[in-house]
Order: C-alpha cells, then sequence, then structure tokens
C-alpha cells in the first residue's frame, strides 16, 4: 500500500502588519498576521500578505515572522512609507483600545504577480475591514479575493477601529466572505446598518442568509461566543482566564473556527476549542502567544 502523505492546508492572512505598542514595549500584530500566527501552530502552512517599510520595524516583523514559522515571501516593501504601528492601551480588565496611525504601509498594500498567484494553492484566507480604510490597499484586497478559486475558504474579520469602515466596505467584504467573524459591540452596529432585528442569534442568521454565508461566528468577551450556520446553532459560555490582556484573543478564535472549519468539525467542537484557545491568550501578554500542545491539535 502506497505511504499517505499528510498535505498541510495552506492558510493566508492578508492586510495590516504592525507593532502594538504598550508604553514601552512593542510586540508584533495585526489582525490577519495574528490569524497567520496562530493557523500555522494548528498544523497548517501559514501566510502573511501585506507590505512593509523599509525601516527598522519592517526589518524586525520579517525576522519575528520567519521566526515564527509564517511564510513572508509575500510580504513588500514600501520606500517612503513606515512600517504599521499602533498605540495600544489596557484597562483594569485586561480590555486594549488602540489608536492608528495615518499613511503606513499596509495603506498601500502592494502584491505581486507571485501573490496573485497563490489562489491556486491556497485552502483558506482571512481578510478584515481596517486594512480596506484605504482606497488602495482595499481596491489590492478586494481584487486578490476575486482572484481565488471558488474552493478558498473566506473569513472576514469585522475589525471596526477608529470610524474605518463604511456601509460599502462592510456589505463588499460580506458578498466575498464564506464566514463572519465579529464581536458583541460589531454585532450592533451591523444590526443597524443592516436593519437586523429580533435576537442576536436570529441577527446572525439573517445575515447567513442574506449574504449566503456558511458560518456567522460572534465572540463575546467573558461570556464566551455564538456560532451561527443555515442548519445549527452553538452557544458556549466560554472558559475563566485571568485576563492579563485582550490582544490577539479573538484573532486567535478566528484562527481556530478557520481551521476547524477547513477539516468539518461541528460546531460544538469548533466553538468548544476556540474559546479554550482564546482563553489561554488572555492569560499572556501580546497577541502572538504560544500554545500548549494540547492546545495545537485540532
Amino acid at each position: 500500500m502506497p505511504e499517505l502523505i499528510d498535505v498541510k492546508p495552506v492558510v493566508a492572512g492578508i492586510g495590516e502588519v504592525l507593532w502594538d505598542v504598550l508604553g514601552d514595549t512593542e510586540t508584533l500584530g495585526g489582525a490577519p498576521v495574528n490569524f497567520a500566527y496562530h493557523v500555522g501552530q494548528m498544523g497548517t502552512t501559514a501566510l502573511a500578505i501585506s507590505s512593509i517599510g523599509d525601516d527598522v520595524r519592517g526589518q524586525r516583523a520579517i525576522s519575528t515572522l520567519m521566526e515564527y514559522r509564517v511564510d513572508t515571501d509575500h510580504i513588500t516593501v514600501i520606500d517612503g512609507a513606515p512600517t504599521g504601528y499602533v498605540q495600544a492601551s489596557v484597562d483594569s480588565g485586561g480590555v486594549a483600545t488602540y489608536v492608528f496611525p495615518d499613511e503606513v504601509a499596509w495603506d498601500r498594500i502592494r502584491i505581486d504577480s507571485t501573490t496573485m498567484e497563490l489562489g491556486s494553492r491556497l485552502d483558506a484566507v482571512c481578510f478584515g475591514s481596517l486594512a480596506q480604510r484605504s482606497a488602495h490597499s482595499r481596491l489590492t484586497i478586494q481584487r486578490f479575493l476575486k482572484s481565488l478559486h471558488s474552493g478558498v475558504l473566506k473569513v472576514f474579520d469585522l475589525n471596526i477601529r477608529q470610524g474605518y469602515y463604511s456601509t460599502e466596505i462592510i456589505r463588499d467584504s460580506l458578498e466575498q466572505a464564506d464566514i463572519l467573524k465579529l464581536n458583541d459591540e460589531e454585532i450592533v452596529l451591523l444590526a443597524r446598518l443592516e436593519d437586523l432585528k429580533g435576537s442576536v442569534d436570529e441577527q446572525l442568521r439573517l445575515l447567513v442568509e442574506r449574504y449566503r454565508l456558511s458560518l456567522a461566528a460572534l465572540t463575546r468577551g467573558a461570556h464566551g461566543s455564538l456560532l451561527v450556520s443555515s442548519a445549527a446553532i452553538s452557544d458556549h459560555p466560554g472558559y475563566q482566564a485571568e485576563v492579563v490582556d485582550t490582544i490577539g484573543a479573538g484573532d486567535s478564535f478566528t484562527a481556530v473556527t478557520a481551521v476547524g472549519m477547513l477539516k468539518g468539525y461541528s460546531l460544538e467542537s469548533i466553538n468548544e476549542h476556540a474559546n479554550r484557545v482564546a482563553a489561554h491568550v488572555c492569560s499572556y501578554r501580546g497577541a502572538m502567544v504560544p500554545l500548549p500542545e494540547n492546545l495545537r491539535k485540532f
């Protein structure tokens, strides 16, 4: 009998690469990159698609991602623009807020022909609303998404920051998506924009039907999460954690969800494991938290 070859799924995050500046420390972040880091921990081939500046932060970003085994071949260098960074602050409950400078490298994301050809071998990609705040990066991201073959799982992370969103960006992204990930503040905004009525689970079901989504995933901080598809619903209360900060917890949840959907797991299994991983990430500082072996196996 021929030997079976275990082929890893190929999963990418496209969007912002930035440094979270918190007091005197800087840690690498950006939702798509955090996502790529975590899917890589769970046995996929992880790629980051973005742009950095020709500066020290850009060099550190590449070396850090390489150390974390995230493929950096699809990160381009933009002359005359600084590598992205964000001023982060954490309240007494560990909840982070952010201030994003304008005109940084990920506002001018450039992808080459090699990156455009990724669509033939990608299994999933995560993209967000934040990186689409500039017209240039929005066109680049949308062009890339439209180039992908129909079997690629497309995950839209509704990441509302400082008003960097519009109804058009959100709706165009939902039209592209298979999975919607959002939090308990973002569902309030989306309910208003989309005129969604009823309970939260009814609102998510409406979004699934309206945009032909495979899944809508709502995180609720310490109160767990709600997963809704056209055929099933999973409500998880979450796990208690000694919260250091919440940076990257939602991105780790998104990563588990994407991997679980690629593997065809039930919503209950995805929800349970995603909450375990997010609780673990919350108990450490920064977004790119190493996972113990039992959380990597999924």
